[in-house]
């Protein structure tokens, strides 16, 4: 499962897409929007894809870890648009026979995701 949403990210349900019978572990990451940033108090943040290639970045990730780790299936899910403070804008399920792969590959993504997304994100404080 690889999806970018303008809707609520349900973890479970990425952890579920993410889930198969030969998985020991599923490592996951939530992504939140936090209340402060830079010092500042945040009121939301607004997440664009204004080149439309956030998916195949998402999938280029999902691929890199594929090569390095034994990995079972990998989910990831990216919201965009205007969120407020609390709310979820990243998902990451990671499916593994064992935690080390797991949690490595879990991490990777999250690096990578910080890395190579195209979304533009914008901060709205108070």
């Amino acid at each position: 499962m690889i999806e970018i949403t303008q809707k609520p990210i349900s973890p479970e349900l990425v952890i579920n897409r993410a889930k198969t019978d030969n998985s020991g572990c599923v490592a996951s990451y939530i992504g939140l929007i936090r209340h402060y940033s830079q010092g500042k108090q945040v009121l939301s943040v607004e997440y664009q894809d204004p080149q439309g290639t956030a998916k195949d970045s998402l999938q280029q990730i999902a691929e890199e870890i594929k090569q390095k780790w034994p990995v079972n299936n990998v989910a990831i899910c990216h919201r965009i648009g205007k969120l407020k403070v609390g709310e979820i804008n990243l998902v990451v399920a990671i499916a593994a026979a064992h935690r080390k792969e797991g949690f490595a590959a879990c991490r990777y993504a999250v690096d990578r995701f910080k890395e190579i997304m195209p979304t533009e994100k914008k901060e709205s404080y108070a």
